[in-house]
C-alpha cells in the first residue's frame, strides 16, 4: 500500500508595482472599490446575523421561560428541604437521581458610591489604611522633556511612520432635505 502525500503549496501574491503615476492611480481607485465591497459585505453579513440571532432569540425564549420557572420550583423545594437535604447543614451540595443542587456563598464584595465623599470621610476619620496612592511612571511628562531622561536605561522614544493609502471618497447627500 502505498501513500501519496499531500503537497500544499503556499505562495504570497507578488506586490502589484506600478510604473507610472496613472497605474497607481488606479491602483488606489481599485483600493477603494474593494474597500467600499468589503464594507458592503460586512453590512450584509451583520443584517443576516442580526436576523437569524433574532430569530433564534425567539425560539429559544420558551425554554428560558420553562428553565426559569423550574429552577424556581426546585429553589422553593429545596429551601423548604434544606436540613434534610444538606444533613442538617453539614454540607452544601444534594445529589439528586438526575442531578444536584447547592448552595455557595459568594466571597464578600465592596460597592463604593460617590468614591471622592468615600475618600474624604475616610481621611477625616483617618482611615487612610484603605486609600491607595498609584505611582506610575508619566509618559506624557517625558515625551515633552525627551533630554531629561537620555541617558535613563529602560527608557526609549520612539516614532514611526505609516504609509496610508485613502482612496477619494464622495458621500451622497439626502435628497430633499432642506
Amino acid at each position: 500500500m502505498v501513500h501519496k502525500s499531500k503537497t500544499r503549496l503556499k505562495t504570497v501574491a507578488a506586490p502589484i508595482v506600478p510604473q507610472t503615476r496613472e497605474e497607481v492611480s488606479d491602483l488606489i481607485a481599485g483600493i477603494g472599490i474593494d474597500s467600499r465591497e468589503i464594507t458592503l459585505m460586512e453590512v450584509e453579513m451583520n443584517d443576516a446575523m442580526a436576523r437569524i440571532k433574532e430569530e433564534y432569540e425567539q425560539l429559544a425564549e420558551p425554554c428560558r421561560r420553562r428553565i426559569e420557572a423550574a429552577q424556581r420550583g426546585v429553589q422553593a423545594f429545596c429551601e423548604a428541604n434544606r436540613l434534610e437535604l444538606t444533613a442538617q447543614g453539614k454540607v452544601k451540595t444534594h445529589q439528586f437521581t438526575t442531578g444536584e443542587v447547592s448552595w455557595r456563598t459568594r466571597p464578600p464584595s465592596v460597592r463604593i458610591t460617590g468614591e471622592e465623599s468615600v475618600m474624604f470621610s475616610l481621611r477625616s476619620l483617618g482611615l487612610t489604611r484603605f486609600l491607595r496612592v498609584k505611582e506610575e511612571i508619566n509618559r506624557e511628562a517625558i515625551l515633552n522633556e525627551p533630554s531629561a531622561v537620555a541617558g535613563v536605561p529602560g527608557i526609549r522614544i520612539s516614532q514611526l511612520e505609516d504609509f496610508v493609502v485613502t482612496p477619494f471618497e464622495v458621500e451622497l447627500s439626502a435628497r430633499g432635505v432642506s
